[in-house]
């Protein structure tokens, strides 16, 4: 898109008049909105009527900005003008309001400039009237934003509460969206709440606070409230939200380690498989061939292998991120992990269900934000709110989910996904920012959408990290699926709404260099759509690769076009397409590379007398270490170690070796250091483990194993007998341990769990060799046994069976040193 400042057609009046202070908006010189009431109460006491205005100010604002991420990346200039009307009420209270005029909309904010202490806005008075005639496209409000969007016509609108953004067509080319930007832990957000019908069939949408009032101190006390003007892709292809938020930091203008892109994601497809190392690998490879640039481990992952999937992905030029829930990331003690799992190399985390707009919640947002944008981790919100603005902000923002995307296949079979649902979200939801709606589920049970429509999400949904919802084995059976998502650009120079309306079809096209990717989802009866390209500039006898729907599936045609090209689409139907310049290659999709793996010797370092650990890397190699530890260069190879206090005896920590891989990611490997075991008996779940494997699920400490998730077990129980330690395992399965030569006996007795049925044969191995063996069957007591490790360094608990689902229990186990 063209970076000059173009003449603004939108224009905005404050007037104050006997009903009090008011906005109108006009879009080339004609009134759109009307009257628009502004103004708040403050400790119960309304402000905006009766109000006196003191003096109005004018600037102009400009500004130039990059987004890492998003429908346009790059650097972007604007100019706004600012008008700051000051008012006093009955009382002596100075408020303001200040209004912002950009060429795609209308923003404005209110102000206590002189504000003593605190005080509490307990209402607003901000209200839209939308016409009669003007059609509406809407979710019902949650503080997550996970209901469907729906299309309703003002007359029908239902009375209730509505979340943003707010689309409405207030004739046949002007339409409005309603929604906010600038926010943080001052403020709470809002929504709309409709109230009964007009006399002329109107309806009033008044602003509504999450919180029943809200502290604030002198300054801003609101957000921006924005209302975007327009046709349908000047609303679609506005950056005015990110215009409005705070300028990024200093130390964040230059985050080239933010890295939009693509995602393997296990979870939707293979529930429990978070907890699977071996399913992880296995993501990575299918997705280092499609040349994709990142992997999302959801719930169930386990610390004691993180760091090796991280190096095996690392080799491949795949970043990992993990996913976690925000009340575990409550405290400042809780924020330590971020740091923690950076120091092993994570790329980004998911956070989910924070599931409130209220003012104490952005407080702890505004933690997170923080705390990763100092680690230089990626952050994808789930479970959240809206953007507001965050992408400018906080460039390592790379989505929200805030949409009812492809997870409520799996929780919620009798409610799929609508293509009409899907058609709505680029003129709504999208257009404020990335939305992780996990597009492209072949495999959705109960699914009405085609298979090119799935496909067509690709492009028509924008994330800053796209993860996509199927299994990559979906996706590596379908031919065309796979070479399509494969050449699918990381990031996006452009984006452009070619044709469209939020109750028929979608058609975006988005560019990446030379070459434009074009997705197209509809809703209704199968028919053609047409495809215009005049405003692509790619130019004569472009090269048009396509992928759409036909009786089998997916179908693909070539065809060289200079204005249009219609596609046929199905029922719920869409496609792709890719479109280049005459002479040039469509495709250009190659696999990741494999690097080496950088030397580190050893893989498990003990902590000597002097309270270091020396270790061995290639020359010229880089550590990342655990919070508070250090370490010193030893010649070119070598490192001597240092922990800090909190090692303790039998505990350990992992470093990270870096060197130069693909791009910003480093190819990485790991070694552990570990404190060795002073003379005493410790509990072995309350021992790391060095690597394990289970069946189902992690394996479980001081509990059975339960099931696939982590922490899900019992009390452990063997032939009615309970035991409070242990370890809960799933065979096939293997436990290994640090014993470090330290130790003389391992003790202990293992059975099959109550909770399950049949047999299993267990070992124990020392070094790798057994030292004891048994056969246990549910119902049985369990096998003690007591056995000699003097001199070995290593423990491993290992169960085979035949008998799927069956749990092994190792109760009361102890190594005495």
């Amino acid at each position: 898109m063209s970076d000059e400042i173009r003449p603004r057609p939108v224009g905005a009046v404050v007037r104050n008049s006997d009903a009090g202070v008011e906005l109108t908006v006009t879009w080339h010189g004609e009134i759109v909105l009307d009257r628009i009431p502004l103004g708040f109460a403050v400790n119960g006491n309304e402000v905006g009527v009766n109000a006196e205005l003191v003096r109005v100010s004018e600037r102009t604002v400009s500004d130039r900005f990059r987004l890492r991420s998003g429908k346009s990346v790059g650097s972007h200039a604007y100019e706004h003008h600012e008008s700051t009307h000051t008012f006093r009420t009955g009382d002596g209270l100075e408020w303001q309001v200040v209004v912002r005029t950009a060429r795609d909309g209308v923003a404005f904010r209110y102000v206590l400039p002189k504000l003593d202490g605190t005080a509490r806005i307990t209402g607003d008075r901000t209200a839209i009237t939308l016409p009669a005639r003007s059609r509406n496209w809407v979710l019902d409000y949650q503080t997550w934003y996970e209901t469907p969007r729906f299309g309703v016509d003002t007359t029908d609108l239902a009375p209730g509460a509505y979340g943003f953004p707010f689309l409405s067509r207030l004739d046949n080319t002007a339409h409005i969206l309603v929604t906010e930007s600038g926010i943080d832990g001052r403020f709470a957000g809002a929504h709309v709440v409709a109230g009964d019908p007009e006399p002329g069939g109107g309806r009033t949408l008044r602003f509504t606070l999450a919180d029943d009032s809200v502290e604030v101190a002198r300054g801003e006390v609101t957000p921006w409230r924005v209302i975007l003007v327009g046709t349908l892709p000047e609303l679609v292809e506005s950056l005015l939200v990110d215009e409005l938020a705070p300028p990024v930091s200093p130390e964040l203008a230059d985050a080239t380690w933010v890295r939009p892109g693509r995602a393997a994601w296990s979870w939707w497809s293979d529930f429990y498989s978070g907890a699977r190392l071996d399913k992880q690998k296995h993501f990575v490879d299918v997705a280092a061939d499609l040349g994709w640039e990142h992997l999302l481990i959801d719930c169930g992952w386990e610390e004691t292998w993180v760091p090796e999937i991280v190096a095996y992905a690392s080799r491949r030029g795949i970043q990992v991120h993990l996913w976690t829930i925000w009340r575990d990331l409550n405290t400042p003690e809780d924020l330590r992990k971020l740091a923690l799992w950076r120091s092993w190399g994570v790329a980004g985390i998911k956070v989910d269900f924070m599931e409130s707009e209220s003012k104490d919640r952005y407080r702890w947002y505004d933690s997170v934000l923080t705390e990763t944008a100092r680690l230089g981790l990626m952050v994808n919100f789930h479970g959240s709110v809206i953007p507001r603005g965050w992408a400018r902000t906080f460039p390592q923002v790379i989505g929200y989910e805030a949409i009812r995307g492809a997870e409520y296949y799996v929780f919620f079979a009798d409610q799929a996904l609508t293509a009409a649902h899907n058609v709505i979200q680029p003129f709504t939801r999208n257009i404020v920012g990335g939305m992780d709606a996990t597009p492209v589920a072949f495999g959705a049970p109960n699914r009405t959408t085609s298979d090119g429509h799935e496909l067509g999400l690709s492009v028509a949904f924008e994330a800053g990290i796209t993860h996509f919802a199927d299994h990559v084995d979906a996706y590596a059976d379908r031919p065309l699926a796979a070479r399509f998502l494969a050449e699918l650009a990381p990031a996006w120079d452009e984006t452009a709404l070619l044709a469209g309306d939020p109750d028929s079809h979608a058609v975006i096209a988005r560019r990446a260099g030379d070459r434009w990717f074009v997705g197209c989802i509809a809703t209704g009866e199968a028919r053609t759509i047409e495809v215009p390209l005049e405003r692509l500039g790619v130019g004569p006898d472009a090269q048009v690769w396509i992928v759409g729907d036909d009786a089998t599936g997916l179908a693909e045609r070539t065809v060289t076009a200079e204005d249009v090209f219609t596609v046929e689409v199905a029922r719920d139907g869409g496609f792709v397409a890719i479109v280049a310049p005459a002479g040039t290659e469509v495709f250009r999709a190659e696999p990741r590379p494999t690097h080496p793996a950088p030397v580190v010797h050893p893989a498990v370092a003990e902590l000597g007398p002097d309270g270091t650990a020396s270790l061995t890397t290639d020359p010229g190699a880089r550590l990342r270490l655990p919070l508070g530890w250090s370490a010193d260069r030893v010649g070119e190879t070598g490192w001597l170690v240092r922990p800090d206090s909190s090692l303790r005896p039998g505990q350990l920590g992992v470093v990270t070796v870096e060197r130069d891989g693909d791009g910003v990611v480093p190819v990485v490997a790991h070694a552990r250091i570990v404190y060795p075991l002073t003379p005493g008996a410790y509990a072995l779940s309350d021992l790391p483990m060095l690597s394990f494997a289970n069946a189902d699920g992690p394996v479980e400490r001081d509990q059975s194993n339960g099931g696939g998730n982590p922490r899900d077990g019992q009390r452990m129980r063997v032939a009615g007998q309970e035991f409070e330690r242990g370890l809960g395992t799933a065979p096939a399965s293997e436990a290994t341990f640090h014993l470090g030569g330290r130790a003389e006996t391992f003790a202990g007795a293992v059975g099959v769990d109550d909770e399950s049925t049949g047999r299993a044969r267990v070992s124990v191995l020392a070094d790798g060799h057994e030292i004891f063996a048994a056969d246990v069957e549910a119902g049985k007591p369990v096998t003690p046994f007591s056995l000699p490790v003097h001199g070995m360094r290593t423990l491993s608990l290992r169960g085979a069976t035949d008998d799927p689902g069956v749990h092994v229990d190792w109760v009361d186990t102890t190594v005495h040193v």
